[in-house]
């Protein structure tokens, strides 16, 4: 594994998260990889059906982007993996949003949420694209407190 290809996709996938937060779509959207005949982009968001195509995969990211205020991401247990001219990271995402605010306040109530994320890039003439981002929701906490509950 090279560390300068390693170092390449972790800066693709950190834009790709900066992105997000910033609402930057032009930049989100240069992150992912063009659709060929034999190649296609997909993304799973948390609860979502799979968007498949470049199409409907950027209109999803810009809906988020048009009815989230704030969003933050704290990534943590980044695990990059290379295979040639493929890379995947797996991640947990730290999110905190807010949506629209109410009755004049400046931002809408705040949320936490843990999503588990693999994302996919391919090596493009260009530098690492998207070419898949899969998250899922973390429903329940690891099996630490579990364990001593059924030792007690």
């Amino acid at each position: 594994m090279s560390p300068v290809d390693t170092a390449a996709v972790e800066a693709a996938n950190t834009a790709f998260y900066e992105a997000m937060e910033a609402g930057d779509f032009d930049t989100l959207s240069d992150l992912w990889l063009d659709d060929t005949e034999d190649q296609r982009i997909s993304c799973v968001h948390p609860g979502w059906p799979v968007l498949s195509g470049r199409g409907e995969v950027l209109r999803s990211y810009a809906l988020i982007m048009a009815h989230t205020d704030y969003i933050q991401f704290f990534l943590t247990d980044v695990l990059v993996s290379l295979a040639g001219d493929t890379a995947l990271v797996t991640c947990t995402e730290n999110i905190l949003s807010g949506g629209p605010a109410e009755d004049g306040a400046e931002l809408g109530p705040l949320v936490g949420q843990l999503v588990v994320a693999t994302n996919v890039f391919r090596r493009a003439p260009d530098g690492w694209r998207l070419w898949s981002h899969h998250g899922s929701p973390v429903l329940a906490e690891s099996g630490d407190d579990e364990d001593d509950e059924t030792t007690a």
